[in-house]
């Protein structure tokens, strides 16, 4: 009977105030949403990370006509003197595989892929450098060989691809950081409308709570609706939340984006079903935690 109740008085609260239930929905969804585009991406960042990382070459470019080196471009004598150096014992031990790209190799690459663009109208194939592309044993030992060709004669610089990839993920650690920004001020707005809705829902009610108290119901008996309400109400903006994140990672991520970037893992549904019920639990703990409160808050005055 008590049981009835009490999901009577929620069905009665949840009527009386529909569109301040509507509005915790949709405040809740907005921003569980962002929580999980957040984590989305972080996840996708650490995937890419362990792929890319693991696969990043060390680029030894030659001297070309147009570079400003000291003992001008590269001849045959200094690529063979760098190829020696590549597979003498003092490298070899931290190479795994290296291969020369000449510039007529180089060239074909480069208008590949700048096809379609102005730019590979400009370019001839003099100014692509003749490149030693290098596969390291441990991608964080690249120091090495950088240190030990770095200045030999032909050489126009070593560069790490890893240098490269740094940019891309610190723009992508950026745009998850101010999805994560978003998300809590979204969840803080969510959690003071939960609050002003209960406050609300709980003034509308106030002569039912005063027969309440005086037929000696208990403070649990009659805050229990009020913080069920606010639950039902961000379980139901976290459940769209979870579905829009589930269409997010099948239909757009692992459908458009990966048959589109083919080179690229992206994450897959299997990677990203934890983050669904962590929204669900972080909309409803808000949730039932800013309900409790407020009506806390509300019985004492």
């Amino acid at each position: 009977m008590r049981f009835g109740l009490i999901w009577s008085e929620v069905g009665n609260g949840l009527r009386r105030n529909l569109s301040m239930v509507v509005s915790v929905v949709l405040v809740t969804f907005i921003s569980l949403t962002f929580v999980g585009t957040a984590a989305l991406l972080q996840l996708q960042i650490g995937q890419m990370k362990t792929y890319w990382y693991d696969r990043a070459q060390v680029a030894v470019y030659m001297c070309t006509q147009t570079d400003n080196c000291q003992g001008g471009a590269a001849t045959e004598q200094t690529i063979a003197a760098v190829k020696k150096q590549l597979q003498s014992p003092e490298l070899a031990p931290y190479i795994q595989k290296f291969y020369f790209q000449d510039q007529k190799q180089g060239y074909e690459q480069f208008k590949q892929q700048f096809k379609g663009n102005q730019i590979a109208d400009y370019v001839t194939p003099d100014m692509i450098p003749q490149t030693f592309w290098v596969n390291l044993k441990n991608p964080n030992q690249s120091d090495v060989l950088s240190e030990t060709l770095q200045g030999s004669p032909g050489v126009q610089s070593v560069v790490d691809q890893r240098s490269y990839l740094d940019q891309i993920f610190a723009i992508l650690g950026a745009a998850s950081a101010t999805a994560l920004v978003i998300a809590a001020v979204m969840l803080v707005a969510a959690v003071l409308l939960i609050a002003t809705t209960i406050r609300l829902s709980a003034f509308s009610r106030r002569r039912e709570i005063g027969i309440m108290r005086l037929v000696g119901a208990s403070n649990r008996f009659i805050q229990t609706p009020f913080i069920i309400e606010g639950v039902i109400a961000a379980l139901v903006g976290a459940v769209l939340s979870a579905v829009v994140i589930t269409v997010i990672v099948q239909v757009f991520v692992r459908g458009a984006l990966q048959n589109s970037i083919q080179s690229i893992n992206f994450v897959s549904m299997e990677q990203a079903w934890p983050v669904i019920p962590l929204i669900i639990l972080i909309g409803v703990a808000l949730a039932a935690v800013s309900a409790n409160f407020a009506i806390k808050r509300y019985l004492r005055v």
